[in-house]
C-alpha cells in the first residue's frame, strides 16, 4: 500500500438520485415523499432559459419550506454551467437564501479544476458572511471530452468536492458519439461504449476518496435497459445512479443494495479471517475458496453500504 492514502471524504447513501426540474413545484413536493436517497433540484438542462429565474425561486422556497433531512433525503441543487450568465446568481441566491438547507451543489460540465475553484470561492465567502454552521459540499458532473481528459486532476481538487457523476448525454454529444438514447447502447459497438468513461471516472474517485455516481438512462419505459446499465456500473464500483423518472428509483435502490446473501458472506469472511489470525495464519479458506486481507477489505465495503442503508430506515 502506498504511503499516500486518500480516505473517503464523505460517506453519503446515494443509491438513487432523483432529478427534479425546479420549474415544477408539484414534482418537487412529490420528490420529497419519494423513496430516493438523494434528490437534486435542477436549474440547468431540465429548465428552459425563460424559466431559469422562476425555477431558482421555486427551489429556494422548497429548500426553506420542506424539511428534507427529517425525511431522510440528501438534497442537492444542480446549478447552471460556468459558461452561462445564470451561474453566479444561482450560487448567490441559493447560498444567501437557503445555504444552511443545502447538502451539496452539483456543478455541470466541469472541464478543469479551476471550475471547482470558482464555485468553492463563492460558497466559502457566502458561508462566512452568513455565519452558517453547516458546510455545503460540491459534486462535479464529468460530461465533456475536456472533463474526462482532466478527470484525475478534477478528482484531486480537494476542498469541498465529494463526488463525481458521469453525465452520459452531454458526454456523448461532446464526443459526437452515435447512440440510440441517453445511456443506451449502440448495437454497432461490440460491448458497452460507456465502459471506458465510467471506469476511468471510478478509478479517479477511488484514488482521491470521492463517491462515484452514474448518470441518467433516458428511456424510462425500458426498466430492463436501466437495470442492465446499473448493474454494469455497479460491477465497476459505482455506488449509485440517477433516476429521471420515479419508476427508476426502486430499480436503483435494488441494484446498489448488496443482497442479503452477499452481506452474510461478508460477515463470514471477516469471522473466518479473525479465526485464522488467532491461529497465526494470514489467509483462510471459506466454501472452498481462499480468502485473505484483500477479501476482508472487499467484505468491509459491502458491510459499510449495508450499514448505511440500515441507518437510513
Amino acid at each position: 500500500m502506498s504511503h499516500t492514502i486518500n480516505h473517503l471524504r464523505r460517506l453519503r447513501l446515494q443509491r438513487s438520485e432523483l432529478a427534479v426540474p425546479g420549474s415544477s413545484p408539484e414534482m418537487i413536493e412529490k420528490a420529497a415523499n419519494s423513496a430516493a436517497d438523494y434528490i437534486f433540484l435542477d436549474i440547468e438542462d431540465a429548465v428552459a432559459p425563460p424559466d431559469k429565474e422562476r425555477a431558482r425561486a421555486n427551489i429556494v422556497k422548497a429548500l426553506n419550506q420542506i424539511d428534507w433531512r427529517s425525511r431522510g433525503k440528501t438534497i442537492s441543487v444542480r446549478i447552471n454551467g460556468l459558461d452561462t450568465h445564470y451561474m453566479y446568481r444561482d450560487v448567490v441566491d441559493l447560498m444567501e437564501q437557503a445555504g444552511d438547507r443545502i447538502d451539496t451543489l452539483l456543478i455541470p460540465k466541469v472541464g478543469v479544476p479551476a471550475d471547482l475553484y470558482m464555485v468553492e470561492a463563492m460558497v466559502n465567502q457566502i458561508e462566512i458572511a452568513k455565519g452558517y454552521k453547516t458546510r455545503v459540499g460540491l459534486e462535479a458532473l464529468i460530461e465533456t471530452a475536456l472533463g474526462m481528459a482532466n478527470v484525475e486532476a478534477i478528482a484531486s481538487f480537494g476542498g469541498r468536492l465529494e463526488a463525481l457523476h458521469f453525465g452520459v448525454a452531454d458526454y456523448a454529444a461532446s464526443l459526437k458519439a452515435r447512440t440510440v438514447n441517453i445511456g443506451g447502447l449502440n448495437p454497432d459497438y461490440p460491448g458497452d461504449q460507456w465502459h471506458f468513461g465510467l471506469s476511468r471516472l471510478t478509478v479517479a474517485c477511488r484514488a482521491y476518496g470521492l463517491r462515484a455516481i452514474d448518470g441518467p438512462f433516458g428511456d424510462f419505459s425500458d426498466p430492463e435497459g436501466y437495470e442492465a446499465a446499473g448493474r454494469r456500473a455497479a460491477a465497476l464500483g459505482i455506488e449509485g445512479k440517477w433516476a429521471i423518472h420515479p419508476s427508476q428509483i426502486a430499480l436503483a435502490n435494488d441494484i446498489f443494495s448488496p443482497p442479503e446473501k452477499e452481506v452474510d458472506r461478508a460477515r463470514r469472511i471477516i469471522e473466518a479471517l479473525k479465526l485464522a489470525e488467532r491461529q497465526g495464519k494470514g489467509a483462510a479458506s471459506l466454501e472452498g475458496k481462499m480468502i485473505d486481507a484483500a477479501s476482508e477489505r472487499m467484505a468491509r465495503n459491502v458491510l459499510a453500504t449495508h450499514d448505511a442503508i440500515t441507518a437510513s430506515r
